[in-house]
């Protein structure tokens, strides 16, 4: 790994000063590739913050327009912003915070072979989606590549993030869901709190930070659920599903 310049170690100084970051750990992320499926009210503090973080090389997808109703809680994204592709927005705005972020942005959906390849070439991938046929797809890929998947979702006054990395022996996504997703809610029909999609968001940040550099509590095994209403949160442990359709075997 390169030694960090005189303008990363100012830039970076508060974060390397952490024992559990490191100047080690600030060459890994700047050293690193994440994905992030999904450039909406989670994926704009995970996109906002990475860059910020120093991560080297942000792959966004998304094939979205930005429309009035997102700025609400999409803080990525700007007035003047819309009706561009989200992607087009972030990029933008990733540059303007952090200029040595190499940005790759996919304006279509990921799927098939093109998914599958992105997932084994990231160390990390984010999902910010917001349906669950994508989420059951983005998980079956990260299993087959051993790479981990740090996921968030947020409706009404309600989140949860979780870690799925089963090639450390912990569970992965369907074991906790069922492909089952008739009569789904979603926020544009039950609404959601812009500050719970931030906070998620910011979780799933920070634990993608945790995952590169190798050091703090990791959440592989466990689902953090935040109640907004009451401000409290809940950790449960999920357990390795013996006969997951993806994971068992």
């Amino acid at each position: 790994m390169l030694p960090l310049t005189p303008e990363q170690q100012e830039r970076y100084s508060r974060q390397t000063r952490l024992p559990q970051i490191g100047e080690e750990g600030q060459q890994r992320l700047l050293a690193s590739r994440v994905l992030v499926i999904g450039v909406g009210g989670l994926g704009s503090p995970v996109l906002l913050y990475l860059a910020a973080a120093g991560v080297g090389h942000l792959v966004i997808s998304d094939y979205d327009q930005v429309e009035l109703s997102n700025l609400q809680r999409q803080v990525i994204h700007q007035t003047d912003s819309v009706g561009e592709l989200k992607v087009d927005s972030a990029k933008q705005r990733i540059t303007a915070t952090n200029p040595d972020c190499r940005v790759d942005a996919i304006t279509h959906e990921l799927e098939g072979e093109e998914l599958q390849r992105q997932i084994a070439q990231a160390d990390v991938v984010v999902d910010c989606s917001d349906n669950f046929p994508t989420r059951f797809n983005i998980n079956r890929y990260c299993v087959a590549a051993s790479t981990p998947l740090v996921s968030g979702a947020a409706i009404r006054l309600e989140g949860q993030v979780a870690t799925y990395h089963p090639a450390n022996g912990g569970p992965c996504y369907q074991c906790l869901y069922k492909q089952n997703y008739e009569n789904m809610a979603t926020c544009e029909m039950e609404g959601v709190a812009g500050p719970v999609v931030g906070i998620i968001g910011t979780m799933q940040a920070l634990q993608v930070i945790q995952l590169i550099t190798g050091k703090g509590d990791q959440l592989p095994g466990k689902l953090l659920l935040f109640d907004g209403e009451t401000m409290t949160w809940q950790s449960i442990n999920i357990p390795k599903n013996p006969t997951c359709p993806v994971c068992a075997s």
